[in-house]
Parts: C-alpha cells; sequence; structure tokens
C-alpha cells in the first residue's frame, strides 16, 4: 500500500466515516456532516464553522458537524471522501489549495471523481513587507527581485499553494524566472511574518486576514493585494492598477460524495443556497473580508475546469 493510502485509511479509524456512517440514511436537513480537509484554525475550518453556525442559527440544517481531516494540501481528504459513495449527508470542503495539492502530490483523485456542489467566497492574498523595509511600492520589490531572484526570498504558505502561485505568476508578469526565487513554505501567515521581521525573508504573501492586525499595527507594510479591485474597508492597491496582470483568489467550495442521487444533490444544492442568503452568513462575509462568488451547476464545473489548467500551467513554469 502507498504512504497515500495508508494515510487514508488511517483517517477512515480516525473518524470520518464513522461521523458519516451516523448521518447515513437521515433526512439532509436532519443531520450533515462538512469535512474540512486542513486542521483545526486553518482557513477551511474557519470555512467551514462559518456555514455550520449560519446553518444553525437560520435553522435550516439542525444538526451540523464539522470533522477536520488535514494532510497534503487537502488530498488526504479528498482521497477519502471520493471512497464514501452515496453519502449524501456529507460534505467537503474545497479551493484552490487543493488543486495545487492534487498536482504537486500526484493523488490519484481530483474532482472529477466527486460531484462538485457550490462555489461560495473568495479571499485574497497580500504582499507585505516589515515596516522599516526601503520597499515602498511593489514596483520598489519587483526593481531588487529582478537584479538577483536567489537573493530574495519570499515566505509563504506550503509549496503549490495560493501564495507559491501568486508569487510565481507575479514573477512571470515582471519577466523573473520563478523558479530562481528562493520560496520559504511556512504552515501559517503568522510564522511568514516572523520569517519577515527575522530578515529571514525580504516580503512575506499569504491571506490579507492572516496579516490585518500586524498591518492596522504598523509592524508591516501592506504592498499590493491579489483581487481584482481593492477591498471595502481596505487601502491596499491590488496588483492590476499596479501594472501587474495577476489577478488570483483563494476560492473556498463544497463537494458532494460520488454517488449523491440526483434528488439528494438537489436539496443540498437548496440547503447551501438557503445558507448563502442568511444574514449570518452574510456577516462572515464582512467580518473575514471574503467576497460573495457564490457559483452553482454547469459554471462552477467550468471555473473549476479553467482553474485547473491556470493551477497547472504556473506550476510547470515553477519546474514543479
Amino acid at each position: 500500500m502507498t504512504v497515500y493510502g495508508v494515510v487514508a485509511a488511517l483517517v477512515v479509524g480516525a473518524g470520518i466515516a464513522s461521523a458519516a456512517q451516523s448521518a447515513e440514511g437521515g433526512e439532509l436537513r436532519s443531520k450533515l456532516t462538512l469535512i474540512a480537509p486542513a486542521g483545526a484554525g486553518g482557513g477551511w475550518d474557519t470555512f467551514a464553522r462559518e456555514q455550520q453556525q449560519a446553518m444553525r442559527s437560520a435553522g435550516i440544517v439542525n444538526n451540523v458537524t464539522v470533522v477536520n481531516v488535514p494532510g497534503a494540501a487537502g488530498t488526504i481528504g479528498l482521497g477519502q471522501f471520493s471512497t464514501m459513495d452515496g453519502e449524501s449527508a456529507t460534505l467537503l470542503a474545497t479551493g484552490s489549495v487543493m488543486l495545487g495539492g492534487i498536482e504537486l502530490n500526484d493523488s490519484p483523485v481530483d474532482l472529477g471523481d466527486v460531484r462538485p456542489l457550490a462555489r461560495l467566497a473568495d479571499d485574497y492574498d497580500a504582499i507585505v513587507v516589515a515596516a522599516d523595509s526601503p520597499y515602498q511600492s511593489i514596483d520598489d520589490l519587483v526593481e531588487v527581485w529582478k537584479s538577483d531572484p536567489r537573493a530574495f526570498p519570499f515566505a509563504g504558505g506550503s509549496i503549490g499553494s495560493i501564495d507559491h502561485l501568486i508569487m510565481a505568476q507575479l514573477a512571470m508578469e515582471a519577466g523573473i524566472d520563478a523558479s530562481l526565487t528562493t520560496y520559504i513554505p511556512t504552515t501559517s501567515g503568522g510564522e511568514a511574518l516572523q520569517s519577515v521581521f527575522s530578515d529571514t525573508s525580504k516580503a512575506a504573501i499569504s491571506g490579507y486576514n492572516e496579516f490585518a492586525d500586524q498591518i492596522e499595527a504598523g509592524r508591516v507594510r501592506a504592498l499590493a493585494i491579489s483581487a481584482p479591485e481593492r477591498l471595502d474597508g481596505v487601502d491596499i492597491p491590488t496588483l492590476t492598477e499596479q501594472g501587474y496582470d495577476v489577478e488570483m483568489s483563494n476560492w473556498r467550495g463544497m463537494l458532494a460524495a460520488p454517488g449523491t442521487s440526483d434528488k439528494d444533490f438537489e436539496e443540498l444544492l437548496s440547503i447551501v443556497t438557503e445558507m448563502a442568503d442568511t444574514e449570518e452568513w452574510a456577516d462572515s462575509l464582512a467580518r473575514n473580508k471574503w467576497d460573495n462568488t457564490f457559483m452553482v451547476g454547469t459554471e462552477f464545473e467550468d471555473f473549476i475546469a479553467s482553474e485547473e489548467a491556470a493551477v497547472t500551467e504556473i506550476l510547470r513554469g515553477l519546474n514543479l
């Protein structure tokens, strides 16, 4: 058995299967399990728990449970989920990070092995430097970066993460060989910031939320954000307005299990649609600085296909 298979088998013993089986046969509005394919406190965990709260508060689903299955950029959770044939009372969180994980980990399972349900929200990365850094703009940073890519380390999330992909896309736009840049993978935005403060890296890139407090406190300077336009209430210029055609979101969505009947799939669509229309979810979007990018059906499937192609192209530019 491969390492991937061993880990997936251990996950079964750890509780996902039992959580799903306990919901099997019940009404979908009675009990629902949401799998966050990452550890507690991370982006997918927050995403799942915000849905849990909205569904409960609005009375859409009586009992909503969140189960965490960390590992391999979400592909451990995806691998287990792909075996849960017909387990319609269980959903899996997904997003751009998982697409990179599928490609980098040579995952035997991809999103074609499950049923894409809905895209719900997008958040965006910020590029920051220390407050005493000489770089006042993204142009200042690019000028020095271009002169010696190996001597200009970036800190961000895991290899192949949205942070890494945005750095690579910016390099390509600026005429820099992305594969020559030193990239320091970290486990969190906080760890990436520590790398900047210690001068181990020259810049850090991660979700805006992970940097917001330090930006507001004046400990770091935000040079750019990867959003298509400035976020409400956030005075950080976009990369596009500064002349770099880099626009990438950390999109987040939900997947239904393989073998979910069409009847159950339609009911799940109704559940997530109702949840997305609640005041509780609107509050979550505003609080987390997420964009409402609700999308279902063939539009969502086409979006996934285009994202898969984009991620593959960027990873090739990194020689990964």
